[in-house]
């Protein structure tokens, strides 16, 4: 593997200066890389990594069956056809899918691992971001500078997923383990587990971890609606066979848009037949005399909190085989043999797993300053889901959160690259986006009632309830503004080349070599 580990440390004469600087090698950077590879090739750009490997969540998260829950034909790159007959994959068939994308468009060299970004400044005067580096091998910082800075770190942290405070934690004398640092030697096999969540990492995690435990319980405070589906696509395999992998993918992924929007649309403008098709769905997997509603009815409606999958209904089997159960009741405390909850019931465990969800943050944890101002998110509002007013030259990449997440980045890879294509074709340096016209409603840029995003509303930008600052959920209206609208916007302002300061011949010196 290329490290691409090249850095200039504190002392140097100048910073080395790149057009682009991504932070972040998981979906969303790999992508934005290839975007800029591809479409504006004489760009020059670096992705830094903080981790010692690509793949962002694919790589932190490595607990007993790790997967997607979008399927592959549009959680996969529009540019990049999805070749497994599985639909609903793995995370190591993901990581190998992102391999192929940064071997397949030359990024490689491109990538500094366990390089993780801690500060970014941005002066109008020099018209350009001064990035300080910190190598995690070496402890060693340093600074870079860059035209143009695109966070793609997603918005959580790496560091510790979120855990509540549980009365008589200390107590237990088993294994607690939060599922985003899965210790590789855990051995469960034949252990009483029982899983704490109610999310898609608890619907997840039963199943596998049923398969060698002696059982496994899931505890949850409120329901989840859960959606068998098939892991395999069987019409997508068809298309792929009779038109060619490239003709069949595109089909499928229009198809699978067309269809998973229709079941977002579903849900929300008539949540009381949803709620019955998919109580109906769940019945039908579940054994006799099961209390459905008690464990699988929420009180809120379908999407108001994403849906969960059971590919080919896995969670159901294992609940049907009396492997695993649910609970859904308030935990009282920890003991030291496992839980004891509200209603007085002891559950014994060896192994308590905490999937209770995520500590959200903006930029990867790194602080933003624009002249010398730091940049607080929620005083910023999102301006066509990349930029963000008054940030001038900053993209912030984040997927959908009800469809597929990777189609909203393949929408604002491209349109980023008509922006920068645009600026060179008129000789602007700086672009920054204002909100000007009508004064407007602001709510969270993560709109949902999931407990995660209500505890991430201090470290996230705004939305208007206007276009372009309001934050579309849906892709195809995302694609006509991106993608259908041109780049000239009365609400998006540009600077011309002619800075006091510009690029000196040290700093033309200074881009690296592709």
């Amino acid at each position: 593997m290329t490290t691409g580990n090249a850095g200039r440390p504190n002392g140097a004469a100048a910073p080395e200066h790149l057009d682009v600087v991504i932070v972040g090698a998981g979906i969303s950077g790999i992508g934005m890389g290839r975007y800029l590879r591809t479409l504006l090739p004489h760009k020059q750009f670096t992705i830094l990594e903080a981790r010692a490997d690509l793949g962002g969540t694919w790589d932190l998260f490595r607990y007993p069956g790790i997967r997607s829950d979008s399927d592959l034909h549009t959680f996969g790159y529009e540019f990049k056809p999805w070749r497994g007959t599985e639909s609903i994959a793995d995370g190591a068939q993901i990581m190998t899918y992102l391999r192929e994308t940064v071997q397949e468009n030359r990024l490689e060299q491109s990538i500094r691992y366990q390089h993780r970004v801690v500060d970014a400044a941005w002066s109008s005067e020099q018209a350009r971001w001064t990035v300080r580096v910190e190598r995690q091998d070496t402890a060693e910082q340093f600074d870079l500078t860059a035209t143009w800075l695109v966070s793609a770190a997603g918005y959580y942290s790496y560091d510790a997923g979120y855990i509540p405070d549980f009365p008589g934690r200390h107590r237990f004398t088993g294994t607690v383990v939060h599922p985003q640092h899965w210790p590789a030697d855990l051995d469960y096999h034949g252990k009483r587990v029982v899983i704490i969540g109610s999310g898609a990492t608890a619907v997840t995690l039963a199943p596998a971890l049923a398969a060698t435990a002696a059982h496994v319980t899931i505890v949850q405070r409120t329901p989840t609606y859960v959606l068998p589906m098939p892991k395999k696509d069987a019409i997508a395999n068809t298309l792929k066979r009779v038109l060619g992998v490239r003709r069949g993918y595109a089909a499928t992924r229009r198809m699978s848009v067309a269809r998973d929007w229709a079941l977002w649309s579903f849900c929300r403008k008539y949540p009381t037949a949803a709620r019955r098709i998919i109580r109906s769905a769940n019945a039908s997997r579940l054994p006799a005399g099961f209390p459905v509603d008690e464990h699988f009815n929420p009180p809120y409606h379908p999407w108001d909190q994403r849906l969960c999958v059971a590919p080919d209904g896995d969670l159901f089997d294992a609940i049907r085989r009396g492997e695993a159960s649910m609970v859904t009741e308030q935990i009282a405390t920890f003991t030291e043999n496992g839980i004891r909850l509200a209603s007085g019931r002891e559950l014994d465990a060896d192994i308590i797993v905490t999937a209770t969800g995520l500590n959200l943050q903006s930029f990867g944890g790194a602080r933003l300053r624009v002249d010398g101002q730091t940049v607080n998110p929620p005083d910023t509002v999102a301006y066509k889901g990349l930029m963000l007013s008054g940030v001038p030259n900053l993209a912030y990449v984040v997927g959908y959160t009800n469809i597929s997440w990777t189609l909203k980045i393949g929408l604002l890879g491209e349109y980023f690259c008509r922006l920068l294509g645009h600026m060179d074709s008129h000789g602007y340096r700086v672009a920054r986006a204002e909100v000007a016209g009508p004064a407007m409603e602001l709510r969270p840029v993560l709109d949902g009632a999931a407990g995660y995003v209500q505890r991430a509303v201090r470290y996230l930008p705004k939305q208007g309830d206007r276009k372009p600052w309001q934050t579309s959920l849906h892709y195809r209206d995302d694609a006509r503004l991106l993608r259908g609208h041109g780049v000239v916007d009365p609400e998006l302002h540009f600077d011309p080349e002619d800075v006091p300061e510009r690029l000196s011949a040290a700093d033309s010196a200074n881009h690296p070599a592709r």
